[in-house]
């Protein structure tokens, strides 16, 4: 049995990677590199470079490394972005995971793992989102990613694929300092920036129907995310009619006002008095994951508290600070 994992060479990628070669999975990774690195992988994984849009590519690999099953991450992930280039998030997102697929159906992948996402939900007015919430996403990027269910959903169907469909939550957090978040757009990376320059934190509005005001999330390790993949793996090799959408969360919220306070705590930098700006675009007031399904399904469920995710991700910033100095 091997996998093939598009995007392995990214944050969330990589770590999918060493938790599947840490459980004696054989792995291939496919990444254009565009955000991923190389020095990311474990030693002895096989790196492929190139797009999931490169049908010829795709289908090359596949055959040369006899892959049997997909774990799809690549891809475009920012929502503010997808308002401003829909088109761009569809053709990465959408028309991707398609040329994907065909090119799986046809060179006999027997299982597809795909990473969605929760803004599928959109701005759901309940506690708890369960996999029954009515999705209705409000920017392009949650709507690239229902439409991703729906085609990993029927093309398992119409070709005999085993299927799973995993809908992260707010991911943070490192399991080594190689392997922590470089991007800038999630929260806590974001307040490490503001930190580390000695500017106030910014909360993106403070007037959502929330105790405090600030959008509520659900904050997941990294290193859960994976792990979940893992199971999520094994159900597919062990039920070849698996077709599952699971929610990966830990079923708890956290305020952005919380989650900067905790950060400032870690950080040492309690000082710096958070600054209100206007609202983002698409951002819901609360989205708190139910994990009772995939507890069900899989037998899973999350290990890390918020303090360690932070934590990690500030260990692993650290070192990272010090080589570009």
């Amino acid at each position: 049995m091997t996998w093939l994992v598009t995007g392995g060479a990214g944050y969330i990628g990589a770590h999918v990677v060493k938790a599947m070669t840490d459980a004696g999975e054989r792995v291939v990774v496919l990444d254009d590199l565009s955000t991923g690195r190389a020095e990311r992988l474990p030693a002895g994984v096989p790196l492929e470079t190139g797009t999931v849009l490169d049908h010829p590519r795709v289908a090359e690999v596949l055959r040369a490394h006899a892959v049997t099953g997909v774990v799809h991450i690549a891809g475009k992930k920012q929502v503010a972005e997808s308002i401003e280039k829909p088109l761009h998030y569809y053709r990465e997102n959408v028309e991707g995971l398609r040329v994907l697929l065909d090119a799986a159906a046809g060179t006999g992948v027997s299982r597809f793992l795909f990473s969605s996402s929760a803004a599928v939900y959109g701005m759901p007015d309940v506690p708890l989102v369960t996999e029954r919430t009515p999705c209705l996403p409000i920017s392009p990027y949650g709507e690239t990613k229902l439409a991703g269910e729906w085609l990993v959903t029927a093309a398992g169907a119409a070709h005999g694929m085993a299927t799973a469909s995993l809908r992260y939550f707010n991911v943070a957090g490192a399991a080594t300092p190689e392997l922590g978040d470089d991007g800038a757009t999630n929260l806590v990376p974001m307040v490490f920036d503001r930190v580390e320059a000695g500017t106030p934190p910014l909360v993106f509005g403070a007037d959502y129907p929330t105790p405090d005001g600030t959008c509520v999330r659900d904050y997941i390790h990294v290193e859960d995310i994976a792990s979940a993949h893992v199971a999520a793996a094994r159900r597919l090799t062990a039920d070849r009619t698996a077709s599952l959408v699971l929610n990966i969360g830990r079923g708890e919220g956290v305020s952005v006002a919380e989650m900067i306070g905790i950060v400032q705590r870690v950080t040492g930098d309690a000082d710096l008095r958070p600054r209100v700006v206007a609202r983002r675009p698409g951002d819901p007031a609360r989205v708190v994951a139910s994990v009772d399904r995939i507890r069900t399904e899989l037998g899973w469920e999350a290990r890390h508290d918020v303090r360690a995710m932070v934590a990690s991700a500030w260990a692993a910033r650290r070192p990272r600070q010090r080589s570009r100095a």
